[in-house]
């Protein structure tokens, strides 16, 4: 409930929730991130505790954003001589981060350890110069 009354706070700017909710900011489900520029790469942290990072998530690169999707499930049961406590939060996540401009699919790496999935990606330190090619000019 004080989540709620966090959101609904009435010192926040109108569509600060709106930004937040497309950020991916909104619930316990939602990819914390960290990004960080370190050289001639963009690093990645994001917050995926309790997942198998063989089955459950995607790192994919499309259109110029790096994309991280996946699912998790966590299931706690404790059983007492009389008395039965279960305890389940599942659902899928994604967050996509746009990347800067150069930066390709080729040579990036991702690892998981201690429930912290890391991204790398080379950036260019300058970007590439777009393809130039003369166009004709007919008379009509």
């Amino acid at each position: 409930m004080s989540e709620l009354a966090h959101w609904l706070d009435p010192r926040r700017r109108p569509f600060e929730l709106l930004e937040k909710f497309f950020e991916g900011d909104t619930s316990s489900v939602a990819i914390k991130v960290e990004e960080v520029r370190d050289g001639d790469s963009l690093i990645v942290r994001a917050e995926l505790p309790g997942i198998d990072p063989d089955k459950d998530v995607d790192v994919s690169i499309v259109d110029g954003s790096l994309h991280i999707s996946g699912f998790r499930e966590e299931k706690t049961e404790q059983k007492d001589k009389d008395s039965y406590r279960s305890e389940f939060r599942y659902g899928s996540f994604s967050r996509t981060l746009p990347l800067p401009e150069g930066a390709t699919a080729e040579s990036v790496t991702a690892t998981y350890k201690d429930g912290v999935l890391e991204v790398r990606v080379p950036v260019p330190t300058t970007p590439p110069t777009p393809p130039q090619s003369k166009i004709n000019v007919t008379r009509g």
